[in-house]
């Protein structure tokens, strides 16, 4: 096997370590392969993206409405982020509540976050390049966030002065939120 995956305090969200060679000329690893990510529900990726951003930036908290939501497999290639994962299913009794793991290009480690979670990240160190995959593609109409530091998340950002988008700046609080996911029990693997 490749990778390990871990369940975090919210199952659904998975922290996946992979297998890393190294040697005196570098390294080699595999980042998706479908046969092993499909054993845990992760289905297939249709996008891929990148970021660069300076330290302090922070962008999110994002999510797409159904139908066109994402789930990501997100992963810093450059650089140090603190990854964020809010359960924005309604029904779900850890809706509101959030997930946090350090990704940077030493740990090579990498978050998935399905559908029906808000999403963000800033930067910790001087310079971040984070990649993901989606498993779905951007859709502008179903566009959404939630204010990042909305007080009834309340996450423990290690940044206080951050740096967002015109965008990012206006997102409601999750209580004004436009959500349509719903919680359903999602089958253990």
């Amino acid at each position: 096997m490749s990778f390990t995956f871990k369940r975090l305090k919210i199952s659904e969200v998975l922290l996946i370590e992979p297998k890393v060679f190294k040697d005196e000329r570098g390294f080699f690893m595999e980042t998706y392969k479908a046969s092993e990510f499909e054993k845990f529900g992760i289905g297939k990726f249709v996008q891929e993206n990148q970021s660069f951003s300076v330290k302090g930036v922070l962008r999110g908290l994002h999510y797409q409405k159904e139908p066109y939501a994402q789930g990501k497999l997100v992963r810093a290639i450059k650089g140090e982020i603190f990854d964020v994962a809010v359960d924005i299913r309604k029904g779900s009794k850890t809706f509101g509540k959030y997930v946090s793991e350090i990704l940077s290009e030493e740990n090579k480690l990498m978050l998935y976050i399905p559908e029906g979670f808000a999403h963000g990240f800033c930067t910790l160190s001087d310079e971040a390049v984070v990649n993901y995959l989606t498993t779905a593609e951007y859709a502008p109409q179903a566009d959404r966030g939630i204010m990042w530091n909305d007080e009834g998340i309340a996450i423990d950002w290690p940044i206080k002065e951050v740096w967002l988008s015109e965008k990012d700046k206006k997102h409601p609080k999750l209580r004004d939120a436009d959500i349509n996911f719903e919680y359903v029990k999602f089958k253990k693997f």
